[in-house]
């Protein structure tokens, strides 16, 4: 299943039915009068979280969501029908935009979440409505109310615990795959990640989601390489694990041209807490690494840790450093093989 975290959608409403102008005329009645029905409610537009979901690649092959309009009242003072309903199914983590792109219509967080994007027309009353002493057959009804039409953009976001930063070839890819049955592509060559990957990663008994975006470079907020884009997935995550390549030459500017781009992004990512980690430690020396470690400190203001995803070496510890920073309410206890009572065959 292809990727896809950005979506324009077209929506319209469904307009409500005509009322209805009819009279009863039957042998042997002696009264008449005016019996026309009212008209059926347009159908509404709604979007809707559900499970299963972790992807928008639906919506670029069907991009036009048009709900039916109500059925026109009837005589014999029937009404007439509504007008289906249209679900738009989106995945949990997504955020229905205006078509600015920036104004939030509805923030889908929650599994089961249902707004309502587009409400249907009411339908239009008959001349039965309009009957009185006074006006004892009218011969007027309402129109149905119009459907609303908008263009609508959904932007997913995905529901992460952590979220891993660094410039391409950090060994994020290697991290997740070292620590979780994830299994993204991981080469020796920039831009590898294309996509968001996700990952559980399970330490002390408990699991959490595990992030993976696409590298960023100096200058990514302008558009530079992939972009920003990606940064948006991040955005939910309670914790940021920064990896940083021990074996560049400038170890130190890789570190900062990551948090500029935080900086430059906006909103409160770049106040997130972060896990800084010094990587690939196992291509280094023992001294070279200290220096560079006690460096990445200075400029970093801060602990940071050491780690080799390739060999496994300090995995666990940043693991549990992240799940420090993640609330209890966000992760999952683990069940042990005996736990589980239930048999299937």
């Amino acid at each position: 299943m292809k990727f896809l975290d950005l979506a324009k959608v077209y929506i319209r409403s469904g307009s409500g039915g005509n009322g209805a102008v009819s009279f009863r005329r039957e042998k042997f009645m002696e009264y008449g009068g005016p019996d026309g029905g009212d008209g059926g409610r347009g159908g509404d537009v709604v979007v809707e979280v559900v499970e299963g979901l972790n992807t928008l690649i639906d919506f670029r092959y069907q991009q036009h969501f048009f709900a039916k309009s109500g059925q026109g009242g009837m005589g014999r003072q029937r009404t007439g029908k509504n007008g289906d309903t249209i679900v738009l199914r989106v995945p949990a983590g997504t955020e229905v935009l205006d078509e600015d792109e920036e104004t939030v219509i509805a923030d889908m967080a929650e599994l089961g979440q249902r707004v309502v994007l587009a409400k249907g027309g009411n339908g239009g009353f008959g001349n039965l409505h309009f009957k009185s002493a006074t006006n004892q057959a009218p011969r007027n009804a309402n129109p149905g109310q119009p459907g609303v039409e908008r263009t609508i953009w959904l932007r997913l976001k995905l529901i992460a615990d952590a979220g891993l930063l660094g410039l391409p070839n950090a060994g994020k890819s290697t991290f997740l795959a070292a620590t979780s049955n994830a299994r993204p592509k991981i080469a020796d060559y920039p831009f590898t990640t294309l996509h968001p990957n996700l990952g559980i990663v399970g330490v002390d008994n408990t699991e959490f989601v595990v992030a993976d975006i696409p590298g960023l470079i100096e200058g990514a907020h302008e558009g530079r390489g992939l972009g920003d884009r990606f940064l948006g997935h991040v955005e939910r995550c309670a914790v940021l694990l920064h990896l940083v390549d021990g074996t560049t030459e400038d170890v130190i500017g890789d570190y900062h041209t990551i948090i500029n781009e935080l900086e430059a992004y906006g909103g409160h990512l770049a106040d997130k807490p972060r896990v800084t980690v010094l990587n690939k430690i196992d291509a280094m020396d023992a001294d070279y690494r200290d220096d560079l470690r006690a460096a990445l400190e200075e400029a970093s203001g801060g602990k940071v840790m050491e780690m080799s995803g390739a060999a496994k070496q300090g995995t666990t510890e940043v693991l549990r450093a992240l799940r420090a920073q993640i609330d209890d309410s966000r992760v999952r206890i683990r069940k042990g093989p005996d736990e589980d009572a239930s048999w299937q065959p």
